[in-house]
């Protein structure tokens, strides 16, 4: 089983060769999008690349849910609705969504999650020690 340092240091690999980003930039505070610069198509290669790393499968949406922030049934006026917030809490038990949650826009969710949200949710897919 990987330390969190162990399992940070393979995230911020996997983000420096996906984003072309410089190690200092990848701290646990970063943003993915407003900090790393992370587009759509970029949480794809990111997604391979920790699968690829710490030999775990990471099924369609489960980091990154884009299928609930285009749902009509979570998403009213460009914001998220509380029915929708309460399914990304359910789906997203390692991103803290306190922030979000008091304005909700779909355009900002790109901005919530860190460094340490990935790391959290890597930690829960591999049991991290220590």
């Amino acid at each position: 089983m990987p330390t969190k340092d162990e399992i940070f240091e393979k995230i911020q690999a996997a983000l420096v060769d996906a984003l072309g980003v410089d190690d200092d930039e990848v701290t646990p505070e970063a943003t993915l999008v407003g900090d790393l610069g992370a587009e759509s198509i970029d949480f794809l290669d990111i997604v391979f690349r920790l699968e690829k790393s710490f030999e775990i499968k990471i099924p369609r949406g489960e980091l990154f849910p884009e299928d609930i922030l285009t749902d009509g049934q979570y998403v009213k006026d460009g914001k998220v609705t509380e029915l929708g917030l309460e399914k990304l809490r359910e789906r997203m038990p390692f991103a803290n969504l306190e922030d979000f949650s008091e304005n909700p826009a779909v355009q900002d969710f790109g901005n919530l999650l860190t460094v340490s949200d990935m790391c959290r949710f890597i930690e829960s897919k591999v049991e991290a020690t220590g």
